[in-house]
């Protein structure tokens, strides 16, 4: 079983569902062209996140795509911890069939104060709902490590092991690998592994990211690394297949490493597994 942690789709640009931005991705990326590029390489399942830079927070093409192919994804939304009502908004989202978990930014480019009184009212909302809260934090990993620590009680799933993915890439990637490391010390949050092509100064398959990413496995627990491709926010320097393909076939995992990243830690970390199709049924 291979799971992804993190994949975006979406609709062409176009007047009936525009996008709010133009970033250098494909024209669209559709619920079944995404399965399509996964049964490729042999990945059964995903979380299916919202692109934010599309669709802010309007999640309903994600939403549509989840009611299409039930047995493939799960739902993480972006939630706007300004918004009065947000508690409310994630009481309604939990309810959405598929949804697994919500979505914060804290990054350098919308820097939320992990003491915003917002930020408090949505962490607490997910514990009581049981939703994991994805924290994309790049380039500020001290506010992950005092959002996490003010709350216990609340799970965390931390994007693209940390780092400013931002493309171009800084010349330093690994630069705040020891605020990573020292993250790992919470037990209540597990890591994506995720867009770490991205962070390659070598070419495919990227052998370079395998010390950093050793430094990891090693504070973090493999039972805690969550394998993920970021695609297609990564297209315009990894293709769905690079980002997966380093994965299997490098012997610096071992088997049973191997499915802990690829897919076991992603299933504990959000509850959830992809439903394996019924013999001559078509994955949906």
């Amino acid at each position: 079983m291979i799971i992804d942690s993190q994949v975006h789709a979406y609709d062409a640009d176009t007047a009936e569902r525009p996008w709010r931005n133009a970033p250098d991705w494909p024209a669209h990326v559709t619920g079944a062209e995404m399965v399509t590029a996964m049964k490729a390489v042999g990945v059964d399942g995903a979380i299916l996140v919202s692109p934010f830079i599309l669709y802010g927070y309007d999640a309903s093409y994600t939403v549509a795509v989840g009611r299409e192919f039930p047995r493939t994804f799960a739902l993480v939304k972006m939630i706007d911890s300004t918004d009065p009502d947000v508690a409310d908004v994630i009481a309604e989202w939990k309810q959405t069939p598929g949804t697994v978990g919500i979505r914060l930014r804290i990054d350098i480019k919308v820097s939320t104060q992990p003491d915003d009184p917002g930020v408090d009212v949505a962490m607490r909302a997910a514990a009581r709902h049981d939703l994991a809260v994805n924290v994309l934090c790049g380039g500020r990993v001290d506010a992950a490590i005092d959002l996490v620590d003010r709350h216990p009680d609340t799970r965390f799933v931390i994007d693209h092991v940390g780092l400013d993915q931002h493309l171009p890439i800084s010349s330093r990637p690994w630069a705040q690998l020891d605020g990573v490391l020292e993250l790992a010390k919470r037990p209540h949050v597990a890591l994506k592994v995720s867009g770490v092509g991205t962070l390659a100064r070598e070419p495919y398959p990227y052998p370079d990211i395998w010390d950093p990413l050793a430094r990891i496995f090693d504070a973090w627990g493999i039972d805690r690394c969550l394998w993920g491709s970021d695609w297609t926010r990564t297209s315009a320097k990894v293709s769905y297949a690079q980002a997966t393909v380093p994965f299997l076939s490098t012997d610096r995992l071992t088997d049973a490493e191997r499915a802990l990243l690829m897919g076991e830690a992603c299933a504990r970390a959000y509850r959830w597994r992809p439903t394996p199709p019924a013999e001559g049924e078509e994955r949906g």
